[in-house]
């Protein structure tokens, strides 16, 4: 519970979060706000530059809310009032400007859009996703998740949907350096595994939304159970994240045709592949050892020609 409290107050602690992205931030605790506040979110994050171009009043007016609740949303995601919050975005705007070099890649597919506007939109949004996820992820929370795994008894990991394939993606990884893992995506299974952990074990909950019922239920389970339990989903403020020991939070947007998108798959590995780079540091001397017999395990399932047969 104790371990809850510091994640919790931690999550909170929007100072630490300036040197995430704003619209990144903004779009990972848009649910959690209340709807005036959520209106006002929406608008920065599907037009930061017109935010940036709009006075307080503008902007209210276009929400259809008050100068007071702009002022409450701005404070709510770590800015001290409106001025600093249009600054904030005029500056981040004229970056990303230079970045692309004036051309708006961000923004998401329409339907008039050309197959070269799609194939642009897609790249920059997983390009993003992967540069913004590392430069938010907080290493401390990290540094404890690693550390929870290298000393765990077993590791189940849980995800159903699309979360499913990277869970299935982090048992694999562990499971070739001889840690005891498994990846659950059926409900009943979720739930019986998680009843059967205690101290010691690890369970990670795996949800981009962090609102599938089955994850949070399997991740509340084992928690009751004594578990240390470890959430990585794209909304600290969602319910998974409230039910979780530890969070790790990926930065990734969702658009019109792509729900459970490639963009957020590649920022959850990408969080995924930290964990574990950082499990297999710890236990650098076993880890050569078991990668070096699991690859003489296949090798005869390969062609002579590594050039076309080796994966």
């Amino acid at each position: 519970m104790t371990e809850k409290v510091e994640r919790a107050g931690h999550a909170e602690n929007h100072a630490a979060e300036r040197e995430a992205d704003t619209v990144v931030r903004v779009r990972s605790v848009l649910p959690s706000l209340p709807p005036a506040e959520r209106r006002v979110a929406q608008r920065v994050v599907d037009d930061p530059e017109g935010v940036a171009a709009s006075t307080i009043t503008e902007l209210a007016q276009a929400c259809d809310t008050s100068e007071t609740t702009v002022i409450r949303f701005c404070r709510a995601v770590g800015f001290s009032g409106y001025p600093d919050l249009r600054l904030t975005l005029a500056s981040e705007a004229g970056r990303a400007r230079g970045e692309t070099g004036g051309r708006v890649v961000g923004s998401d597919i329409g339907p008039d859009d050309t197959l070269t506007d799609v194939v642009e939109k897609i790249s920059f949004a997983d390009a993003r996703a992967v540069e913004d996820t590392g430069a938010q992820l907080d290493i401390a929370v990290l540094e404890r998740v690693v550390e929870a795994v290298v000393t765990a008894r077993r590791v189940d990991i849980y995800g159903v949907g699309a979360s499913a394939f990277v869970a299935a993606d982090f048992q694999q990884k562990l499971h070739r350096i001889g840690r005891v893992s498994y990846a659950w995506s059926d409900t009943h299974i979720m739930l019986t595994s998680a009843a059967v952990l205690g101290p010691g074990d690890v369970a990670v909950g795996i949800s981009h939304t962090g609102s599938t019922i089955d994850t949070i239920e399997a991740l509340k389970t084992a928690g009751n159970k004594g578990a240390t339990t470890v959430a990585l989903t794209n909304f600290p403020r969602s319910p998974i994240a409230r039910a979780a020991d530890l969070v790790l939070t990926t930065a990734s947007r969702e658009t019109t045709f792509r729900s459970g998108a490639t963009s957020s798959r590649l920022a959850q590995l990408v969080v995924i592949d930290c964990v574990f780079v950082g499990v297999a540091q710890r236990t650098y001397g076993p880890t050569r050892r078991a990668l070096e017999a699991t690859y003489d395990a296949v090798r005869s399932r390969r062609t002579r020609d590594g050039s076309r047969g080796r994966r």
